[in-house]
């Protein structure tokens, strides 16, 4: 007498979960498996193809790194980013901008690796610093790189962490730096500045960049901005009082992510920021202290890949943020996979 279909199928899952066994746990081949189970070769693959689809097998992965991936899928699913990657947390450093300038400067070396001539443009700051501290020695003459802030305080002081000469430096790269105050005294100086040929020459080396890279700045009292003597406290609280929390290439923008006009950002020298970019613009940031205005960069939809660490992964995530608009499909080729 004839199995009933019931018995079948049972029977036949139940010789699948010994297929999916022998071949996950046992380590078997598939020869090993249909000698085992007396069955043909191509048997023994749709035995094991049957366990998957029936939900037989579950994957576990058994890794340090585990909680760092969640949060990367969960942040690039949650702001609509092409790439995202979390370091771990390490120790009672609350910025953790060593691991975040490894994981970035891996991905830059991935960038500039290829011989095909690329313009990289680059905005100032601590954790940039240390990503350049960590870039390997290159020799690639044929890349460029552009700086998209201005470099100098009012006074003619050097910013101490502009990071487009150092960088050059390191991987043997054309530089185009913006030796420009920050911001200037009144509108007519900066429109002045602007109208050079190299601000020229650098706001076009910007346009045409395959890939941007930027810190995250916040904005208050501790502002790096103010801190550093770019802005003065008055121009601090004018942003302040116009909505900014964060700002990009010295640029404010508020809580939603909305660049701030005001009599402040008309004296700027800095380039532009771009909602929904066209091209590959890479986040580097970490720290309680940049969570306000990195949640706001990605409402704004400044970034199309981002790296950060794991506290402050998992607190952009509990804020709840709403996610941004979808942006038009890029053009361009994704940031390298450095995995």
């Amino acid at each position: 007498m004839n199995d009933r279909p019931q018995d079948a199928k049972s029977k036949r899952l139940d010789q699948a979960a010994r297929a999916a066994w022998l071949y996950y746990i046992r380590r078997r081949t598939q020869d090993e498996i249909a000698t085992e189970l007396k069955v043909s070769r191509p048997n023994a693959q749709r035995l094991v193809a049957l366990a998957i689809s029936e939900g037989l097998i579950k994957f576990r992965l058994d890794h340090p790194l585990l909680k760092s991936i969640e949060l990367a899928e969960r942040l690039r699913d949650r702001f609509g980013l092409q790439v995202c990657e979390v370091s771990p947390s390490a120790g009672a450093d609350p910025d953790n901008r060593l691991g975040v300038a490894i994981l970035a400067a891996q991905r830059v070396e991935a960038y500039l690796t290829p011989r095909e001539p690329k313009v990289v443009a680059l905005g100032t700051g601590r954790t940039l610093c240390e990503l350049v501290r960590q870039m390997p020695s290159m020799c690639r003459p044929e890349h460029r790189i552009v700086s998209v802030v201005g470099n100098l305080s009012r006074d003619g002081k050097a910013s101490p962490y502009d990071v487009s000469m150092r960088l050059s430096d390191r991987v043997g790269a054309q530089c185009y730096p913006l030796p420009l105050p920050v911001i200037t005294d009144t509108r007519a100086e900066a429109d002045l500045l602007r109208a050079q040929r190299g601000y020229r020459t650098v706001s076009e080396l910007y346009e045409a960049a395959d890939v941007v890279v930027l810190g995250v700045g916040s904005i208050g009292d501790q502002a790096p901005i103010l801190v550093d003597g770019f802005v003065n406290a008055a121009e601090m609280a004018e942003l302040q009082g116009d909505g900014a929390v964060g700002e990009l290439m010295s640029r404010s923008f508020d809580r939603q992510g909305a660049v701030i006009h005001n009599d402040v950002t008309a004296r700027l020298t800095a380039l532009p920021i771009i909602a929904h970019p066209r091209r590959d613009v890479l986040l580097v940031a970490s720290g309680q202290r940049k969570l306000p205005a990195l949640t706001a960069a990605l409402r704004g939809g400044f970034a199309t890949a981002l790296v950060t660490d794991e506290r402050t992964a998992a607190l952009l995530l509990e804020q709840g943020c709403s996610a941004i608009a979808k942006r038009p499909a890029s053009p361009r080729v994704a940031l390298p996979n450095t995995a």
